[in-house]
């Protein structure tokens, strides 16, 4: 029997479905959720989380189903939720305007900032929701997006959403993938603290650890369905890894990490860095090592990147040539996908010198490389001639990965490139890092995961814009890392 005293859900969802298509995004997914409480939703890529939380935001009308607001009735197939409902929504993808700086961007999500001092009322807005959040963030009002770094954008697109007024539900769509530690153990702090308040989260991520955290229940989708919704209390990252349907031993290799390669790569350099202040440590980057960049979000590790994609500073003592690099950005939309392009023409871009024929691209050798790629890495896409950003964050991500395995650079940097990628991916991501490695190629890589420093040789520890400390071996775990970030 019903409980008459409990209260209204503050969104019901019934058999949504949705299609692109052939594309069945959503098959019939039922979802609730209630007043005050967290819930994780997980699933691999292109499991129809993020089309569902666009069906929830009111950016997608969906083909299937019903759904009802509190105790408001709605929902004919081919309509979207009505935008005045309460829910907020962080995208995986950031939706802040370049152009403008902090003040302005909250006045396009928040339309009752009007009149002669509607600036510095939309600063006072913005930095209070930092402050709240964020504490230390170092952001100001006049910020230009476009001039911060990617830690910092996802910041302000955080604290923009939360400035709302009347919030009843919160989505956050993989917010902390652009976070160090420090900043996404505020996030959730900040999430725990207004769940007391009454507001409702859906959290999205792959970091499994973060949902059970934080998590009251737990929903798993896979293929367009919710396959578990249980409490979180009990559950394991074993069990979630299950659920989604990920086979091997990602959860356990996941766990007990990786095999750390015990004899470091010998011989000459394959580059030097150089950097002309006195307090920076000279990086030097062996054949076959997997170097990790760490620290602080924004202190200079994408840039140090950026240098290494010019030859800004660097010494390549092997003759190593500018064209022997590869680039894997982790801020996709800005540096990363052709958006007006094919999945195929994204992949292949960095590998036309290696298909053509007597001049020419030979379309034989083209399809070949890219269904190779599509196969190992998994990116799910009905097509390979499909435009790119139709796919899901995460297989959009798979397919940079692929582009640079499959060029010939030896040099492949990485800024900080799991964002939004499935546990399942993660792991093949690091065998196939380790096992090119292996083949003489040298990883450069700047993650804000801390796990993941532990497939790494060596690590430099970025603070106030240059390299400021080394660890290997045994000596790199977590420790060390935030005791280097700091100055002493």
């Amino acid at each position: 029997m019903a409980d008459l005293n409990a209260p209204l859900p503050i969104i019901a969802m019934a058999g949504i479905a949705r299609s692109f298509g052939s594309i069945q995004a959503l098959r019939g997914v039922d979802l609730v959720i209630s007043p005050g409480e967290v819930v994780g939703l997980v699933g691999h890529n292109g499991a129809g989380k993020s089309t569902l939380m666009n069906i929830l935001s009111g950016v997608l009308s969906f083909d299937q189903g019903t759904y009802s607001i509190g105790s408001l009735k709605q929902g004919s197939p081919g309509a979207a939720l009505p935008g005045d409902c309460g829910i907020g929504c962080v995208s995986q993808e950031l939706l802040l305007a370049p152009n403008l700086n902090v003040a302005e961007n909250a006045r396009i999500l928040h339309r009752g900032l009007t009149g002669f001092s509607w600036r510095r009322r939309a600063g006072d807005l913005m930095m209070k929701s930092l402050d709240a959040i964020f504490p230390g963030h170092g952001i100001r009002p006049e910020d230009v997006l476009g001039d911060l770094a990617i830690g910092k954008r996802q910041m302000v697109e955080i604290a923009r959403a939360f400035a709302g007024s009347d919030l009843k539900l919160m989505i956050l769509d993989e917010p902390t993938s652009s976070l160090d530690g420090q900043a996404s153990e505020q996030l959730l702090s900040y999430v725990e603290t207004r769940r007391l308040q009454g507001l409702s989260v859906i959290l999205i991520s792959h970091l499994l650890g973060e949902i059970l955290a934080v998590a009251n229940r737990v929903v798993v989708m896979r293929d367009g369905q919710v396959v578990k919704d249980s409490p979180a209390a009990g559950l394991t990252r074993a069990d979630l890894v299950e659920a989604m349907g990920h086979v091997g031993d990602a959860a356990g290799a996941h766990q007990d990490g990786p095999t750390r390669t015990t004899i470091a790569p010998t011989g000459s350099d394959c580059i030097r860095y150089l950097n002309r202040r006195g307090d920076a440590l000279p990086i030097s980057v062996k054949p076959g090592e997997v170097i990790g960049l760490a620290g602080l979000a924004g202190r200079g590790q994408t840039e140090f990147l950026h240098a290494l994609v010019d030859g800004q500073g660097v010494v390549a003592e092997r003759g190593v040539k500018k064209s022997a690099v590869a680039f894997v950005a982790g801020d996709r939309r800005a540096d990363g996908v052709f958006p007006a392009w094919s999945v195929q023409q994204n992949l292949t871009i960095r590998a036309m010198g290696s298909l053509k024929r007597f001049g020419f691209l030979n379309a034989r050798l083209e399809r070949a490389l890219t269904q190779r790629w599509k196969e190992k890495i998994e990116v799910r896409t009905s097509s390979l001639d499909t435009d790119i950003v139709t796919l899901s964050g995460g297989n959009q991500q798979k397919v940079l990965f692929a582009r640079a395995l499959a060029s010939d650079a030896q040099i492949i940097l990485m800024d900080d490139p799991m964002r939004g990628v499935d546990v399942g991916t993660k792991m093949e991501v690091y065998r196939l890092i380790r096992q090119e490695a292996e083949g003489g190629r040298c990883f450069i890589w700047y993650t804000t995961e801390f796990e993941e420093l532990n497939y790494c040789d060596r690590v430099y520890v970025f603070r106030d814009g240059v390299a400021a400390a080394e660890f290997r071996g045994d000596d790199i775990h977590e420790k060390n890392i935030v005791g280097a970030s700091f100055a002493a």
